[in-house]
């Protein structure tokens, strides 16, 4: 899911690095003097300047596995966090952190693996919202740039609501189709909850991705739901095996459906700025909460962009879209 050419290969193709997770020990790497440490962080030794967006490596810190995304030869002054949804990873987001970065040279894009997914695996429990809201916390102790901005998919865009409510710091919040409030009936989350459905029900290890593959695809679901969760496999000596652990996420989720952070959106800061961006086709929020949303947009405290006939994965749907509503909440 996040591997890629190493930095000096990179530099030698004139290509920009990809995130790439480190192997040997940290020891090992900063001995071979292909690694450097930045505040505890281990960072891939950056290339000369390229005439595209960088990806300046892959960090592990004991909790969060992350990816900083930079324009190429700018320095940026502050940092967004980057948020994917359930069942997804730090590389969701790449492409178009690329194009964020870009357009907005003075930010850096740090993509974040949630706790228990991606590589942000074995962490202690409890699994729940509040934890995953501390996890970021503490990345952004660790980071060297000032966490100015968070911009969440869905079960990310909830937990950078939570972070928010805590980080009255915080300038730049972009919630990407997801629901403030509670969500009892779980509903505009029926493809979710099936894929985790499936994924208890199949098993954990497969002798090839292609027999993965097939076993979601004879679960009911199609071809590119089903690519979708290889991409949380990993190899192991038999084949392939599932590398996230069905049981925490589904504790996350339900953390994710009986949280209420209105309050976060209606008290916003003043130096804040809040933006939606919606998907007109999608089933997240029912016409009294977008009511209530543009009741908060109206006195000023939110901006609610609504990208017409994209479903609950925006950026997915309406990438240009989805960018030109980032870049410009970003201003």
């Amino acid at each position: 899911m996040s591997g890629g050419r190493g930095a000096s290969a990179a530099a030698t193709a004139g290509v920009p690095v990809e995130a790439q997770e480190s192997g040997p020990s940290r020891q090992n790497m900063s001995e071979s003097g292909r690694l450097r440490r930045i505040t505890g962080c281990v960072l891939t030794r950056l290339p000369p300047p390229l005439p595209s967006t960088v990806v300046l490596g892959d960090a592990h810190l004991p909790m969060l596995s992350h990816a900083i995304v930079t324009a190429a030869g700018s320095t940026p002054t502050r940092a967004c966090l980057v948020l994917h949804g359930i069942l997804g990873s730090k590389t969701n987001w790449r492409s178009l952190a690329r194009r964020f970065a870009e357009a907005r040279p003075d930010w850096a894009f740090v993509l974040v693996d949630l706790r228990e997914h991606g590589a942000s695996q074995g962490l202690p429990p409890p699994h729940s919202l509040a934890a995953a809201a501390r996890d970021l916390t503490e990345l952004c102790a660790a980071l060297t740039l000032p966490v100015r901005g968070v911009l969440g998919h869905s079960f990310g865009a909830k937990v950078g609501l939570s972070f928010a409510g805590e980080t009255p710091s915080l300038t730049h919040l972009i919630v990407v189709d997801a629901n403030p409030g509670a969500r009892p009936d779980r509903r505009g989350s029926e493809a979710s909850l099936s894929a985790l459905d499936t994924l208890e029900a199949i098993g954990r290890s497969w002798p090839t991705r292609e027999a993965f593959l097939a076993a979601v695809m004879a679960d009911g679901h199609d071809r590119s739901m089903a690519a979708w969760l290889a991409m949380n496999l990993e190899h192991a000596p038999d084949g392939f095996r599932l590398r996230i652990d069905v049981a925490s996420i589904r504790s996350l989720l339900d953390g994710y459906f009986v949280a209420d952070l209105w309050s976060v959106v209606e008290s916003s800061p003043p130096q804040r700025r809040t933006t939606f961006i919606l998907g007109g086709a999608s089933g997240v929020m029912d016409p009294a909460e977008l009511a209530r949303l543009d009741a908060v947009a109206a006195r000023g405290g939110c901006e609610v962009v609504v990208v017409p006939g994209a479903g609950h994965w925006v950026h997915v749907d309406a990438p240009d879209a989805t960018a030109a509503a980032v870049i410009s909440a970003l201003r």
